[in-house]
């Protein structure tokens, strides 16, 4: 008898992977915030620094304050 493969992860892999995740919405976040900033400093592209620092923003908060579950489906 086999499991399948989404049956096969522990419970701490899918913690690990959740954190990972979460670090890397953090870290991409940041680079977008400073490539806006970047960007935004020249009037010609202002508007589209402030779209991706705006993007980067969410992305970096989101990475830090969103939900970490258990999608463990009993």
């Amino acid at each position: 008898m086999t499991r399948t493969a989404s049956g096969w992860h522990r419970p701490w892999v899918n913690a690990i992977e959740s954190v990972l995740g979460h670090v890397a919405a953090t870290v991409i976040g940041f680079v977008l915030m400073v490539i806006g900033l970047g960007l935004s400093v020249t009037m010609v592209m202002l508007p589209i620094g402030v779209a991706i620092g705006l993007t980067g923003v969410a992305l970096f908060v989101g990475g830090l304050f969103a939900h970490i579950g258990s999608d463990v489906k009993s």
